[in-house]
C-alpha cells in the first residue's frame, strides 16, 4: 500500500514534539519578525483572509471555557492541538482563549477556535484555525492528464450517516460509478469494497467528495488533483474556505440527492474543455494555500486578531 500521495504523520507528530521541546521564549522572540513578513504581500488579501476566519471586528469576552495557553492539554497528543500550539508558541502564555477539537460544527457562546463551521447562518463565534491540517490539508501532484483517465466516478469512504448510505446504496453498481464503503468493521452488503489509495483513484476523471461529520477529508488533494471534483453545496468551512468555491468554477455542483449525477458525468465526458476550465480554477483556488510562510503569518494574525479584541495584551 502506497502512502506517496498522503501526508507523513510520522513527520508531522515529530515536529510537532520538537516544538514543544523549545524554549517558548524563542518563540515568542520571533513574532514581530514573524508578522513583519506581512510587507511581503498583498495586504488586502492577507486583512481578507484574517477577517473571514474570525469574523468579529468588537471586542468581546473570551468565555467561561476559555483556558491559558500554557494549560491546553498535552495529555492526547493530538493533531489538533499540536496544530494549534505551532501558532501558540508565539503568544505569552498567560493569554486566554476558548477552543474546540474535533469534528463537531456548532457554534458556540462565545468566540472559540475551532476546526470548522456551518457555512451557512450566524457563524462568527467560529473563529477558523488550521486544525487537523495533516490529515486534510493534503494537496497531491497528479501523473495522469484528464484526458486519459478513466469516464468513471470514484470514491471510497465510511459510510455511517444517512446522507452517506442513501447515496452508496443508489449508485454502487452504476456502470460510471466506482463507489463503496469502507466500513470497519466489515459489513455483509453489496457496496462494501476494498481499500482504494489516492494513486489508483487518480486514474478516474470524476472524484467525488462527500461532506461526513463536517468537510470532505478529500477534498483538497481532489481539487489539486486533473480530475474533476464533484460534490453537492457544502454546508461546513475549514481553513480551506470552502464557502467561497463557486460551483461551475471550482467544482460541478451535484443536487443533494444525486438525481442530477449520471447526467453531470456524461456531460463533463463528452465536454473536455469545460471540464479541464474547471480544473485549471481549482488549481488555482488550491495554489493560495500552498505558500507555507503565508499561511502561517494569516494564522498568527488571526490569533493576534483575537487576543487583542479580547481585550489581551501580547
Amino acid at each position: 500500500m502506497s502512502n506517496k500521495y498522503n501526508n507523513s504523520k510520522l513527520t508531522f507528530y515529530a515536529n510537532g514534539i520538537l516544538r514543544e521541546c523549545i524554549p517558548g521564549a524563542y518563540y515568542r522572540n520571533q513574532l514581530a519578525k514573524k508578522l513583519q513578513k506581512a510587507d511581503d504581500y498583498d495586504a488586502s488579501y492577507i486583512t481578507q483572509r484574517v477577517n473571514y476566519y474570525l469574523k468579529h471586528e468588537n471586542v468581546f469576552d473570551v468565555g467561561s471555557k476559555a483556558v491559558r495557553a500554557n494549560d491546553l492539554s498535552y495529555k492526547h497528543k493530538s493533531a489538533y492541538y499540536f496544530d494549534l500550539r505551532e501558532y501558540l508558541h508565539y503568544f505569552p502564555e498567560h493569554l486566554k482563549f476558548a477552543y474546540r477539537f474535533g469534528d463537531k460544527t456548532h457554534i458556540e457562546a462565545n468566540p472559540t477556535i475551532v476546526k470548522a463551521r456551518p457555512i451557512a447562518g450566524e457563524n462568527a463565534n467560529s473563529v477558523l484555525i488550521n486544525l487537523d491540517k495533516c490529515r486534510h490539508f493534503n494537496f497531491i501532484t497528479d501523473p495522469y492528464s484528464f484526458t486519459e483517465k478513466k469516464d468513471i466516478l470514484v470514491w471510497r469512504g465510511g459510510v455511517y450517516r444517512q446522507h452517506r448510505k442513501d447515496f452508496i446504496q443508489a449508485f454502487y453498481n452504476h456502470p460510471m460509478c466506482d463507489v463503496g464503503q469502507t466500513n470497519k468493521p466489515v459489513e455483509d452488503v453489496p457496496w462494501q469494497k476494498g481499500y482504494m489509495g489516492i494513486e489508483e483513484q487518480l486514474q478516474h476523471k470524476f472524484i467525488l467528495c462527500v461532506e461526513g461529520n463536517d468537510v470532505a477529508t478529500n477534498l483538497k488533494w481532489a481539487m489539486s488533483s486533473n480530475s474533476l471534483c464533484m460534490m453537492n453545496k457544502p454546508k461546513f468551512e475549514t481553513w480551506f474556505m470552502e464557502g467561497t468555491l463557486k460551483a461551475g468554477v471550482h467544482y460541478v455542483e451535484l443536487a443533494d440527492d444525486y438525481s442530477d449525477l449520471e447526467e453531470k458525468l456524461q456531460y463533463y465526458a463528452e465536454h473536455t474543455d469545460e471540464a479541464l476550465k474547471i480544473i485549471d480554477n481549482a488549481h488555482k483556488y488550491v495554489a493560495q494555500f500552498q505558500d507555507k510562510e503565508r499561511e502561517d503569518l494569516i494564522a498568527l494574525l488571526v490569533l493576534k486578531k483575537y487576543f487583542e479584541l479580547s481585550q489581551q495584551s501580547i
